[in-house]
């Protein structure tokens, strides 16, 4: 095993390469893996309406994956009708009081919020953090009460959150930041959606500040404005202070907020029925988790056994059309530049399966709720988080990502086999 610096191609299956400059890249080989790419437009992650994104946000599909242990429904429906709070009550001062418990249900409020910070600072990641309980949030205590030893339900009861409290660490779960210069730097500039357009362009940078500073916050740019009332984000200076949670920057690192598995990472678990990845330890505990889209039916993700080869930080991509299923062969290749809103987002962790990754993304607020086209692609943060726990050789086994899977029992509580199902939701490719 050796760590290389070089320019690395790697084809994504997203349609492309990906090209990566100037930066470490660790590898038992140098990979040529593949990203296809289905839309021609070049709009990779294509977000859901509003509308749809909350009919996916609480579909309750992942919950097929689960055998032998169940989502606690009953309490979940308890839980929503006990709920008093609204997403119109997150503001400043709202934080000052332990959540309301139990969590559970299509509920949203700052409970919801502080349940959220904890769940990303303890590595089970909610996902984007917006104050919106849904799928991920549900997955998310259901695998932390199994790597706890507590019963798990997918209800964050009082049990549940001492314990998440304790792993998460303490102090505030949303704080007053004061922004540096690094925080409201620039070059900020529109992407255009042709991508050949954005070939030309030096890199795919952010589109604004409150953008960059939704990705170093892990949350969104409507929950910034909402914790700021009266504050515009596009006029931050250095010394300015925002109400943020505290999540990455706001709690100890730039992207990925310092968060660090509870032990070595033996191998990874990909489960296309639940929407998911485990980094499990020697012994199959759950070390962290994340949700994740991966691809639909037409194109799924691979089913089996691998491994990680390769990862690469900052990465180009390579538009091929000649790997596209829905883009003419006779179109022009393109080296898109590399950048948060790029493809593959901000690290590419190649797969020993030709043309496949684990990946970033430029549309976080999609990941667990739509469906991408043979990749897993996680929020820049977490896939940060990941590459930072992993090395080129993690084995990486794919469940539930085929029609021919045959899920066995969940079993023993360290990890839940997923069940034969197909992913759902709009496609995107990688």
């Amino acid at each position: 095993m050796r760590t290389l610096l070089l320019t690395i191609v790697l084809a994504a299956m997203c349609g492309c390469r990906v090209e990566s400059d100037d930066v470490a890249v660790q590898a038992d080989e140098a990979p040529a893996a593949t990203v296809r790419h289905a839309d021609p437009s070049g709009r990779f992650d294509e977000a859901p309406t509003p509308e749809e994104l909350e009919q996916q946000r609480s579909s309750g599909r992942w919950r097929g994956d689960l055998d032998t242990v169940r989502v606690d429904t009953v309490a979940s429906a308890r839980a929503e009708a006990g709920f008093a709070e609204s997403a119109g009550d997150i503001a400043p001062g709202a934080f000052g009081q332990p959540p309301a418990l139990p969590l559970g249900g299509r509920i949203a409020g700052p409970s919801v919020l502080q349940a959220q910070v904890l769940l990303d600072r303890a590595s089970f990641s909610p996902g984007i953090i917006d104050g919106h309980w849904g799928d991920n949030a549900e997955k998310a205590v259901f695998f932390f009460q199994v790597s706890a030893g507590l019963a798990p339900t997918g209800v964050l009861d009082r049990a549940t959150f001492d314990a998440l409290r304790q792993r998460a660490g303490a102090g505030p779960v949303v704080v007053a930041h004061a922004l540096t210069e690094e925080d409201v730097s620039g070059p900020f500039a529109d992407i255009p959606t042709d991508i050949y357009e954005q070939a030309e362009l030096d890199a795919l940078g952010y589109e604004s500040v409150d953008e960059k500073l939704s990705e170093r916050f892990h949350t969104s740019p409507a929950l910034l404005s909402q914790l700021n009332p009266g504050q515009p984000l596009d006029q931050l200076a250095p010394g300015d202070s925002l109400l943020v949670p505290a999540a990455g920057a706001a709690a100890g690192g730039a992207i990925t907020g310092g968060r660090r598995p509870a032990g070595a990472v033996a191998r990874l678990l990909v489960s296309g029925t639940g929407g998911y990845l485990h980094a499990l330890g020697a012994d199959g505990r759950i070390l962290m988790h994340f949700p994740v889209t991966v691809g639909l039916s037409y194109d799924p993700s691979p089913q089996g056994d691998y491994r990680v080869t390769a990862i690469a930080r900052n990465p180009e991509w390579r538009y091929d059309p000649a790997l596209l299923a829905n883009v003419p062969d006779d179109e022009e290749p393109a080296t898109i530049p590399a950048g948060p809103n790029n493809a593959v987002g901000l690290v590419w962790m190649a797969l020993s399966e030709p043309h496949y990754g684990i990946h970033g993304t430029k549309a976080p607020e999609t990941i667990g709720y739509t469906s991408s086209s043979g990749c897993v692609r996680l929020t820049n943060w977490d896939a940060l988080t990941l590459a930072d726990a992993i090395r080129p050789g993690t084995p990486v086994a794919f469940r539930g990502t085929r029609d021919t899977d045959q899920a066995g029992p969940a079993g023993g509580g360290s990890e839940a086999a997923p069940t034969e199902t197909e992913a759902q939701g709009p496609a995107s490719r990688g």
